[in-house]
């Protein structure tokens, strides 16, 4: 058996919770890989997004957002903070809100989970939840209608058309290159918003231009293939229409998975490797 270190931890005092988003590890997968599919020697790391404060890579975007939406002016005191979520962005809004003093009002398909509901209720966000069989369409049009009813009172994340979205994943992209000494030829993201794997191919691609960037999608929903939308059960990602920030010519490949197989692969990570993970990584 190989000898492991246990690295000790970081001796700094952060101002707030906010500061100790990103960082996060790259760990290389020694279980799955014995798959025969998976030719020998290849070497398979995942970054470990739980790592950050609400065990979520949205926790980036929500910080992003919300900081860069108050350094220039568009998000003002008095103001709330208004979006349309599956979960993770939510939960990522409500707590740079309850940091830097804003409510937050969140809609969202009454499908997703109670638990990512429960969440959101502990920062004291205003909870609206709308029709689930509409998906996200719908928690969208539910918050058009109320910066319609009040103008000026919100400030609207927009995290399918904010490009603060993807500008937080540049950070992303260099930890990874950091990490791997430039070592990296594929990166391979599930796309909800879009804003992990755009973020991520636009800086990575300035670094290698032979970099290959893989975009995962719902195989029962394959937008990002011109196919029509449909319910799937991969919550956080395939949200049914093409987010505006989805910039094509930076993705290689497009692979749609079944939920089926999303499921029995993260059972596998969990069971072979002990990382906890969900279906949509």
């Amino acid at each position: 058996m190989e000898q492991i270190s246990i690295s000790s931890p970081r001796k700094r005092i952060y101002h707030n919770i906010l500061e100790t988003i990103g960082g996060t590890p790259l760990v290389e997968l020694h279980g799955v890989t014995e798959h025969p599919r998976i030719k020998k020697g290849t070497r398979i790391l995942v970054k470990l997004e739980y790592f950050n404060p609400m065990s979520s890579v949205k926790d980036r975007v929500g910080f992003n957002i919300v900081y860069q939406a108050i350094k220039d002016g568009r998000l003002k005191p008095g103001m709330e903070i208004i979006e349309s979520t599956s979960g993770n962005t939510g939960i990522a809004l409500c707590q740079a809100g309850a940091v830097f003093g804003y409510r937050v009002n969140i809609a969202m398909p009454s499908t997703m989970s109670v638990e990512r509901q429960m969440i959101m209720k502990a920062f004291g966000a205003e909870l609206i939840l709308t029709e689930g069989k509409k998906g996200m369409p719908g928690a969208i049009e539910e918050v058009n209608k109320m910066i319609k009813e009040n103008p000026g009172k919100y400030f609207v994340a927009n995290q399918f058309g904010n490009p603060d979205n993807t500008a937080a994943h540049h950070y992303t992209a260099n930890e990874i290159w950091e990490d791997t000494d430039g070592e990296v030829d594929i990166v391979v993201s599930a796309v909800g918003t879009s804003g992990t794997v755009i973020g991520v191919a636009e800086k990575l691609k300035e670094k290698k231009k032979g970099i290959k960037i893989i975009a995962v999608e719902p195989e029962e929903s394959a937008v990002l293939e011109g196919k029509a939308k449909g319910p799937h059960g991969i919550q956080g990602i395939g949200a049914g229409f093409i987010p505006d920030i989805y910039k094509k010519e930076f993705v290689d490949e497009i692979i749609p998975i079944k939920t089926q197989d999303a499921w029995k692969m993260a059972r596998a990570v969990v069971k072979y490797d002990g990382i906890m993970c969900g279906m949509s990584s």
